[in-house]
């Protein structure tokens, strides 16, 4: 463990002390134990130092759809996971220095979708729904319009001040996050093609391979096959499965040739065998579609990293690179386990998640590199009730006498719901105590019913580690990420 990390996480466990054990023992907690707590926090704060140097590189994590709500839980999730007391737990998330509240309304709604919240991110300005990389003043959808209204990203300052570049996700590799990252189009649906009347704009799949922020990203990881390979061609995983693409173009092929001494992968024992210290780019397309979620990946017949492993071998990758890099991260299945009100895989992607920051944190040193974490939107995840202390963070709620908390329709609920979604039922709505809460595919209870839940509009959180890490503080907007990014890439 690096000494920075190390440090990092004695000033964890202090801000934890006995509860976590004590709780999980049975013992009693008293009045003096949380003054305790509390002035070894105060400690560990007032012990804090600001990073003022230079940030060689940066790691922007983004956890697709994880609200403060799925902070809390995943929290609790992964704590009772390892048999601990989840409410205290420490995450690696929770390590970080210095936190803020970050608005995540677009240019043109309340409540955002990803590709004008992550082009805020890592653009500096707000969009519109559904438009990525383009101004505001582009429209969805409009092609034409959108000429000459590219927003350079962190990735274009990245290289052109000669640092590694890095794009991985477990979404496709040409969902609207990742996109946002060397891509600009008025319709984020544009993956493989465009429509009639946009043949102006290149498809997300090209700007991959042949855009000059694409072309030059060293570490290429993520799902989204199909997308990159034509209609006639047969998945190489599932010969059932064809590619999307209509122009007839086979992209992995295209930049296996653009990069002669690269490595392209498309399963876990070659992904296994890629040695990051010899010379040549990575490309890993690991499902025709968005990889596997974390609590299906070990049924992925072909297999598929974990975005931990993905995390270390790519910053070993692009840490050959003397000027430094900058590397993206994205656990994108979280967004879509709250999509199917699905909360138990959303809570596993996020621990996912949580584990490839503590990768990170292990490989990298703080003195030199910003590591930060935040999210693009919320959802409509919520925990309520009065659950006593240690209850199932999936289960049902029981007060802290141990009986079941029962609604006004005499049935239990949970303690995580959703304000909309697919698990929303009709009158008379079933018992949750009689149903088994915590199987994998059980959908939380929901008030108005939608095929997908939507996302959430409230504030998220970012955290930060690392030079310019102290410039995260208070209540900002989205964009203004970028622009501190980009101070501590350039501090004296």
């Amino acid at each position: 463990m690096s000494r920075p990390l190390a440090a990092l996480f004695a000033a964890a466990i202090l801000s934890a002390p006995v509860l976590a054990q004590t709780i999980s023992e049975g013992a009693q907690v008293t009045a003096e134990d949380y003054r305790r707590q509390g002035q070894a926090e105060l400690a560990r704060l007032k012990a804090a130092r600001p990073v003022t140097g230079r940030a060689k590189n940066v790691i922007i994590f983004i956890g697709d759809g994880m609200g403060v709500s799925t902070l809390t839980a995943a929290r609790i999730y992964e704590g009772q996971k390892l048999g601990r007391d989840g409410e205290s737990f420490v995450t690696a998330m929770d390590s970080l220095s210095y936190a803020a509240l970050v608005k995540t309304y677009s240019h043109d709604t309340q409540v955002a979708d990803s590709a004008p919240t992550a082009s805020a991110i890592l653009g500096g300005v707000k969009l519109r729904n559904g438009v990525i990389g383009l101004g505001p003043e582009a429209l969805e959808n409009d092609c034409a319009g959108s000429k000459g209204k590219d927003v350079p990203t962190i990735f274009d300052f990245a290289q052109s001040t000669g640092r590694a570049t890095g794009v991985i996700t477990t979404a496709r590799i040409t969902h609207a996050t990742p996109a946002a990252a060397y891509a600009h189009t008025p319709q984020r649906d544009w993956e493989a093609s465009v429509p009639d009347g946009a043949q102006a704009c290149l498809d997300i799949g090209r700007q991959l391979v042949e855009g000059p922020v694409g072309s030059k990203l060293e570490v290429i990881l993520g799902g989204g096959r199909s997308y990159m390979m034509p209609t006639t061609m047969a998945d190489p995983e599932y010969p059932d499965v064809k590619g999307k693409r209509t122009d007839g173009r086979d992209l992995t092929a295209a930049w296996a040739a653009a990069h002669p001494t690269g490595h392209y992968v498309w399963n876990a024992v070659d992904f296994a065998k890629l040695d990051p210290a010899s010379p040549g780019k990575i490309m890993g397309l690991f499902e025709p579609d968005h990889m596997r979620y974390e609590a299906d990946r070990a049924g992925d017949k072909a297999g598929e990293p974990s975005l931990a492993l993905m995390t270390r071998t790519a910053i070993r990758k692009l840490s050959a690179n003397k000027k430094g890099y900058v590397l993206l991260i994205e656990g994108g299945r979280i967004d879509h386990g709250h999509h199917a009100g699905n909360a138990r895989r959303a809570l596993e992607d996020a621990v996912a998640l949580d584990h490839a920051v503590h990768a990170a944190l292990q490989t990298v040193n703080l003195k030199d590199t910003l590591v930060l974490v935040t999210s693009d939107h919320s959802h409509t995840l919520v925990m309520s009730g009065y659950p006593i202390r240690g209850n199932p963070i999936l289960g049902v709620v029981r007060n802290v006498d141990g009986t079941l908390a029962k609604g006004d329709d005499g049935k239990a609920y949970t303690t995580l719901g959703y304000t909309n979604g697919p698990g929303a039922v009709t009158v008379p709505r079933p018992d949750p105590a009689t149903l088994d809460t915590t199987a994998l595919a059980y959908k939380q209870q929901a008030l108005v019913p939608l095929s997908s839940e939507t996302h959430g509009g409230e504030d998220v959180a970012v955290r930060a580690s690392g030079p310019g890490a102290y410039l995260f503080r208070g209540t900002i907007e989205q964009h203004s990420i970028f622009h501190i990014v980009k101070a501590a890439m350039t501090a004296k």
